[in-house]
């Protein structure tokens, strides 16, 4: 047994403060809900604060903030006070940071903030395009469609990553299983068959002396090759972390993000299929939940993730500043294609925006997973070519000295 303090609020949003004794903090949690009452805090009297979390290991993903979004709109639209809602999603989150995200911001919620200054107060998880859709629903009365919209465009940009994590895992795969391949046959092929050779005499042609002397350094010399695999390792290490800062910064992310728009083997026209369609998605969004043209182009390029795209909606903002149409400046740009700029021109013309900006944003996240099968279907016969250079390498290096030795039978 031990003693809570406990803060709670009946339905009609009156709150109280007590302690009490229970076994667990679990166990007091359920007694006080059963009473009818909404738990907004519970801890023991005179016990040590949890430890929080390291910052960095302060992650959301899409996919978390998406199941946060989709119960919260169910539970608005069935009737339940916003109070509660939060209560109760703060009970079924699993992810520690944002269950402990969800207990502020129905704290503040509960001291007289709207749920969008709530939100607002935690950047690291609800960015401008969450906070600023949230407000509008609010606004207009409307915050459980805005709830929906949010989850399903956290949905749609979750699937986009997938489908290019997925795309990664083969040819990942293929060099690990290449690596394994090439030390099983130095290792152990390569040993039987110097036996051979040594009984033979006679010079060793190139390619068989090199596969010689790979498999040497692998088992009679790793202990000299090991600093310098280590080395090498560290080397590319220190690169990879050089570079993911270079990427980061101010002057190097706008390098970065051009280059990947021009990226050779269609890599350059995927990243550019994802963009518009990350685009063309979150515009969309904005635009239905009722956030101003203005907002949300400025949120759309914030929110983009390239620096090249955000620039771009620099010179939009200032033509619909001029008066000037939405479809004009787009058709102008190096990013966005014709298309785009066409079937926007439409959507001005009939008042259904928000409509044509998501057909635009299906259009693209379809060629998007087109695109990144093709590039697979083309990978996958070229890492079966390395993986059988490599095998073929070894394999006819064992065997040229065997030529050459019935060569000279006469």
């Amino acid at each position: 047994m031990g003693t809570y303090v406990f803060t709670v609020a009946d339905l009609s949003g009156l709150k109280q403060r007590g302690e009490a004794e229970a076994e667990s903090r679990d166990a007091l949690v359920n007694q006080l809900k059963a009473r009818g009452l909404i738990v907004l805090d519970v801890g023991e009297k005179g016990g040590s604060r949890e430890l929080t979390l390291p910052s960095w290991m302060r992650r959301v993903s899409a996919s978390e903030l998406a199941i946060f979004a989709r119960p919260l709109a169910t539970l608005i639209i069935s009737g339940v006070p916003i109070l509660r809602a939060l209560a109760v999603l703060e009970d079924q989150t699993e992810h520690r940071f944002l269950r402990e995200t969800i207990v502020d911001v129905r704290k503040r919620v509960e001291g007289g903030s709207t749920l969008a200054e709530a939100l607002e107060a935690h950047p690291r998880v609800f960015n401008r395009l969450f906070v600023a859709m949230i407000r509008a629903g609010e606004s207009g009365g409307v915050l459980e469609s805005a709830l929906e919209r949010i989850a399903d465009q956290l949905e749609k940009d979750a699937s986009l990553r997938r489908q290019i994590r997925s795309a990664m895992v083969y040819p990942s795969l293929v060099i690990v299983f290449a690596i394994v391949v090439l030390a099983a046959l130095v290792s152990f092929l390569v040993p039987v068959f110097e036996g051979i050779f040594k009984e033979f005499g006679g010079k060793l042609p190139g390619p068989t002396q090199i596969s010689v002397s790979l498999s040497h350094a692998f088992t009679h010399r790793w202990f000299g090759v090991l600093p310098g695999i280590v080395g090498i390792i560290l080397l590319l290490v220190a690169i990879v972390v050089a570079f993911l800062r270079w990427k980061s910064s101010s002057w190097g992310k706008p390098y970065w993000d051009r280059f990947r728009l021009r990226a050779p083997m269609k890599i350059g026209s995927i990243v550019k299929e994802i963009a518009v369609a990350r685009w063309a998605r979150t515009l969309s969004s904005l635009t239905a939940a009722g956030v101003p043209l203005l907002q949300a182009l400025e949120i759309v390029g914030e929110t983009s993730g390239n620096v090249v795209v955000e620039n771009e909606m620099g010179e939009v903002i200032a033509s619909v500043k001029r008066g000037g149409s939405l479809s004009e400046p787009i058709s102008k740009s190096k990013v966005f294609p014709r298309m785009v700029s066409h079937m926007i021109g439409v959507g001005e013309e009939t008042g259904e925006l928000d409509g044509m900006l998501a057909k635009v944003a299906d259009f693209y996240e379809d060629r998007v997973a087109a695109s990144v099968k093709a590039l697979t279907s083309i990978m996958e016969p070229i890492m079966i070519v390395v993986v059988g250079a490599i095998v073929g390498f070894i394999v006819i290096s064992m065997w040229l000295p065997l030529f050459e030795v019935y060569n000279r039978v006469p």
